[in-house]
């Protein structure tokens, strides 16, 4: 199974001068995501922290409502990709193949499993009832705090991560990937499989906010959401319905609230232009 990680050597041309010199980028590798021995999704992934891909997929996709769902997992090298096979419990298993009859035929990257308008605008599980709030400097922190837990982007340049900020304790969890909802998905398995409730803290991304992202976070548990980049008009909207405080475009102390303002705390909120 390759590593995460290659060094390739290519030709770089600078003010100095030009020479070879290695450069380590991100391995890109299909994952297959199998139940039952029959394959549901491929996606181009970093090959790391598949374990935790496993469980956050099937968590944020709707295949299992809990870890306890699977069985076992076993990952296995399939050719050039990989192939993780997962197995569910009776009823979880029941519940999926009946989901599967549902759907026409295989598909790609993107809404994984999905083949109707219906699915991929399937309603957002609520968060409203989660009772935390953040204040700015929550905010700022937790964009700069996941900028230090990025180790294969400091190598590379070249990955995405998400990460869970918990007020007080910060950056509790992170993971990277080629893919940006790939990260996401680990995260969501790495929080499943510590046992950390969603409801404690931030989902903090590297990306660009669409409405899967927003998705996952809900699915995670989480009532808000922090992002570097901007996020499209579908993803505010989606976080409005769920109760999600969208924050992006945190630069610096600078950011820009989309969708439930009142989770910023008190005096806070007068400071948002």
């Amino acid at each position: 199974m390759r590593e995460p990680l290659t060094s390739i050597t290519r030709i770089a041309r600078r003010a100095s001068g030009t020479r070879a010199a290695a450069r380590t980028l991100p391995e890109e590798t299909p994952v297959a995501l199998s139940y039952a021995g029959t394959t549901h999704a491929v996606m181009m992934a970093s090959p790391a922290d598949l374990e935790d891909f496993a469980v956050g997929f099937s968590l944020t996709e709707g295949v299992i409502a809990s870890p306890g769902e699977i069985e076992t997992i076993e990952i296995e090298q399939a050719g050039e990709g990989i192939d993780i096979q997962i197995r569910l419990v009776d009823r979880a298993n029941t519940r999926f193949q009946s989901r599967r009859r549902r759907l026409a035929g295989p598909v790609g990257c993107g809404l994984c499993g999905i083949e109707s308008i219906e699915e991929a605008m399937r309603s957002v599980a609520s968060v409203a009832g989660a009772k935390i709030s953040f204040s700015a400097a929550d905010i700022v922190q937790a964009v700069r705090l996941l900028s230090k837990a990025q180790p294969m982007h400091a190598e590379t340049g070249a990955v995405h991560a998400a990460g869970f900020y918990v007020p007080g304790k910060g950056i509790v969890a992170a993971r990277e990937d080629v893919g940006r909802h790939n990260a996401l998905d680990k995260l969501a398995g790495a929080l499943a499989r510590a046992g950390i409730d969603g409801m404690q803290g931030a989902v903090v991304i590297t990306s660009r906010v669409s409405v899967e992202m927003v998705q996952k976070a809900a699915a995670i548990g989480s009532a808000a959401i922090f992002a570097v980049s901007a996020p499209t008009a579908l993803a505010v909207r989606t976080a409005d319905q769920a109760g999600m405080m969208l924050v992006a475009l945190v630069r610096g102390d600078e950011f820009d609230v989309f969708a439930h303002p009142e989770r910023l705390k008190g005096g806070d909120a007068q400071n948002v232009a």
